[in-house]
C-alpha cells in the first residue's frame, strides 16, 4: 500500500491527455491511467487534473500551482516548460529556474513531487530543431531532482518513444499506447506495482517507402504545422476558453446524467472535440 490517497496534476497538453482519445471525443492519458493505478483497492483516492493544451510553463505556475497548494494533495505530478523551450528565442535555464521555484512551493507544503523530462524530439521533423534545447533543459530538470530529492521520470531514455506509432498524426501528442507506456514507467518511478512492461518491444511492421514518408510529411505540414504557426503568430493558445477536466479532487468516477460513471469510461452521448481546440 503506498501513501497517497490523492493526486493532482498540473501542466499543458501532455498532462491533459491529448491524444489518447475516448469515444466521446475527450481525453484520457497516463495522469488518468496512472491515478487508476493509485487509486486500485484505496477507496478513499481522489484525484484532479489542471492541465490544459498550450499552457506555457508561467501560465502553469500562476494558474495551476496555486491551487494545488491550497488544496494540498499527497502527490503532485509537474511537467512544463515544454511549450515554452519550442519557441525560438526561449532561455533554457531562465526556465529552468523558474521551474525550481514551482518545485520549491509544492515541497515547501508538504507535498511529494514527480517531474518529467522532456522526451527525445527526434522523431518530428521540425521540433527536433531544438533538440538541444531541450536536451539542456532536461539537464536542468535532473539537477533540480538531485538538488530537492524529488523523483523524475526520464522520457527522454525511453528508447519506445523513439517508434512512431507512440505518437499522433500532429507528432506532438503521444498515442494511447504511448500513454500507456508512460503511465507504466511513471508507475514504476513510484514503486507501484503493475502488470505489464513498458519496454516491451513493438510489433514489428514493414518499413514505409520514401514516397510514403514524404506524403505524410506533407500531410502533416498542411494539418498540423501551418495552423500552429498561425496560432503562434495570433498569439493563441490551443487551450484558450478551455476548462479543466477534472478540476477538483474527487474520487475516480465522474457525472454524467443522473449516474456516475468510472474514470475512463465513455460518455453515452458521444460529443467529439478537436486536439486543435
Amino acid at each position: 500500500m503506498h501513501g497517497w490517497d490523492s493526486y493532482l496534476a498540473i501542466g499543458d497538453s501532455f498532462t491533459e491527455g491529448l491524444s489518447d482519445t475516448l469515444p466521446d471525443g475527450s481525453y484520457r492519458g497516463w495522469a488518468d491511467r496512472l491515478a487508476e493505478l493509485l487509486g486500485e483497492d484505496n477507496p478513499r483516492f481522489r484525484y484532479a487534473n489542471l492541465a490544459l493544451r498550450g499552457k506555457m510553463l508561467r501560465e502553469i505556475l500562476d494558474e495551476q500551482l496555486p491551487i494545488a497548494l491550497e488544496v494540498k494533495p499527497d502527490l503532485v505530478t509537474l511537467c512544463a516548460g515544454g511549450n515554452d523551450v519550442i519557441l525560438p528565442g526561449s532561455d533554457v535555464d531562465e526556465l529552468a529556474g523558474l521551474f525550481e521555484e514551482g518545485v520549491r512551493s509544492l515541497l515547501a507544503a508538504g507535498i511529494d513531487v514527480l517531474i518529467f523530462t522532456g522526451p527525445d524530439p527526434k522523431v518530428s521533423p521540425v521540433v527536433r530543431l531544438v533538440r538541444s534545447k531541450v536536451a539542456i533543459y532536461n539537464s536542468n530538470l535532473h539537477a533540480i531532482a538531485e538538488r530537492h530529492g524529488v523523483r523524475i521520470v526520464d522520457l527522454w531514455s525511453m528508447s519506445v518513444l523513439s517508434d512512431r506509432r507512440a505518437w499522433s498524426d500532429d507528432r506532438l501528442h503521444f498515442t494511447a499506447e504511448g500513454h500507456r507506456r508512460i503511465a507504466l514507467r511513471t508507475a514504476e518511478v513510484l514503486g507501484l506495482p503493475v502488470k505489464a512492461d513498458w519496454r516491451e518491444p513493438w510489433p514489428t511492421v514493414p518499413e514505409d517507402n520514401w514516397m510514403a514518408l514524404r506524403r505524410r510529411d506533407l500531410e502533416w505540414t498542411r494539418e498540423h504545422l501551418i495552423p500552429w504557426i498561425r496560432r503562434q503568430l495570433r498569439g493563441e493558445s490551443m487551450g484558450d476558453g478551455l476548462t479543466p477536466k477534472r478540476p477538483e479532487l474527487a474520487p475516480l468516477i465522474s457525472r454524467q446524467g443522473n449516474r456516475w460513471r468510472p474514470l475512463g469510461e465513455p460518455a453515452a452521448c458521444p460529443e467529439p472535440r478537436s486536439p486543435q481546440g
